[in-house]
């Protein structure tokens, strides 16, 4: 069964007024420039090689094709530093190492597991973190057919399932799937997915799991901080989630939806806060859309999400959290790839590429929120990613973004720094390395 939303769909592209808003101007000032660095930078590349586009799932990493291995171990990680343009300071972080281990306890039955440490070590500070990323069971039906049982990352936007970071332009992920799509969101539930033998290349997927806890929402992350991540997750409230995967030539295209609850209380709690109870009591909704393109010389991609929020002004009644009742955020990212150049067996790989991303945490809010500009950010990455080897990936971009000015009521300093002046727009490079086996 597919839940979708239906709501007033915004109409100005990607949540932009094009007739009154600076925002309109500089998205397509810089989705131009963006074009043309892309374009530029591909000419003055003596060597390049097409992005190998793997079929990355760190499911079955170390797995498949190992019929005669019972266990598995890999992983994955990244590292950067970042300096900022404007201030002329810098920070060098781990940001993450994942280890994933793997056992196969018969042709049909499989466990996966992985286990992440964030930002190099746990402080009492919350600088770090330790936490399971995934841990369930992988029960085949037939060649076509499966399902997941435990903890999971169901099938939503495009970095969301397909995370590994030697698989993305850029050093940090896509903000919109970090903000608006709250990667990586993990659940405890059971999915199901499949194949059409009829129409090649269908896929289909179906999952029910623990809904979010909107007691923890916060103002300028979305829903991100209402995952529960498999650590005592109410689960009096639950959430479905189901998605459409289309390969067709060199498209990968791919729809999704989800609806859930976000009250896990009990009737007494729940009418003491005056929020609706129930297992989709408090729902959220939340809709995606992406495609992405990819042949020898040329690669791009292209979201867009929107959640929407229809009891945001109770949630706020409730915990004083100024939660938008809509959300939504879009990106779109481009690569030029001189395919083997110099040499047709050459492995390595160099990707140029530039991504645009608009989001808005704000868009439309109830009559007991407040606005605020800030959330309303216009993003530009351009950079280079150079493969030597497969799964080793050396990343280097600049990134432009411009905010709106921040409220004084909602921000007694300088959001983005407050020791500095606030500006709209600032710059930054990042200079990393992600790392795959």
């Amino acid at each position: 069964m597919i839940f979708i939303s239906f709501y007033k769909t915004p109409k100005p592209l990607f949540g932009i007024n094009l007739n009154n808003s600076s925002f309109a101007l500089d998205f397509m000032i810089q989705l131009l420039k963006n074009s043309l660095i892309t374009f530029i930078l591909c000419l003055s590349v003596s060597y390049s090689s097409a992005q190998i586009l793997t079929k990355e799932d760190s499911l079955s990493a170390g797995l498949t094709g190992r019929t005669n291995n019972y266990s598995a171990l890999s992983g994955y990680g990244e590292a950067k530093v970042n300096y900022d343009l404007r201030s002329k300071t810098g920070t060098a972080n781990l940001t993450r190492n994942v280890l994933f281990f793997g056992h196969k306890f018969s042709n049909t039955i499989y466990f996966f597991s992985e286990m992440e440490i964030e930002n190099a070590k746990v402080t009492g500070g919350g600088k770090g973190e330790i936490s399971m990323e995934q841990l369930f069971l992988k029960f085949n039906i037939n060649p076509s057919n499966y399902v997941t049982a435990g903890l999971f990352i169901p099938r939503i936007g495009l970095i969301n399932e397909n995370h590994l970071p030697t698989t993305f332009n850029g050093n940090d992920r896509p903000t919109v799937e970090r903000l608006v799509i709250p990667s990586t969101w993990r659940e405890i539930g059971i999915s199901y997915y499949g194949s059409s033998i009829n129409i090649r290349g269908l896929n289909y997927s179906a999952s029910i799991f623990n809904g979010l806890n909107s007691q923890n929402f916060e103002f300028g992350n979305g829903i991100r901080e209402g995952r529960m991540e498999g650590s005592m997750a109410p689960a009096s409230n639950i959430a479905v989630s189901a998605a459409l995967l289309y390969y067709i030539g060199h498209f990968r295209l791919q729809y999704s939806t989800y609806f859930g609850g976000s009250a896990g209380l009990d009737k007494i709690a729940s009418d003491s806060l005056k929020l609706n109870n129930g297992m989709f009591g408090t729902p959220i909704h939340l809709n995606e859309a992406n495609l992405r393109f990819s042949n020898n010389l040329f690669e791009f991609k292209a979201l867009i999400a929107v959640i929407n929020i229809p009891n945001a002004k109770k949630i706020n009644n409730a915990y004083h959290s100024n939660m938008s009742q809509i959300i939504y955020g879009g990106y779109f990212e481009a690569g030029l790839h001189l395919l083997q150049m110099l040499n047709n067996n050459n492995k390595k790989v160099l990707t140029i590429f530039s991504r645009i991303e608009t989001l808005d945490l704000n868009y439309k809010i109830p009559d007991n929120a407040i606005k605020d500009n800030f959330q309303s950010k216009l993003i530009s990455v351009s950079g280079i990613t150079f493969v030597p080897a497969n799964g080793i990936a050396i990343k280097a971009d600049y990134v432009w973004q411009k905010t709106g000015n921040y409220n004084s009521t909602l921000h007694s300093t300088n959001p983005t720094n407050p020791y500095r002046p606030f500006h709209k727009t600032n710059h930054y490079i990042n200079i990393g390395l992600a790392y795959s086996f």
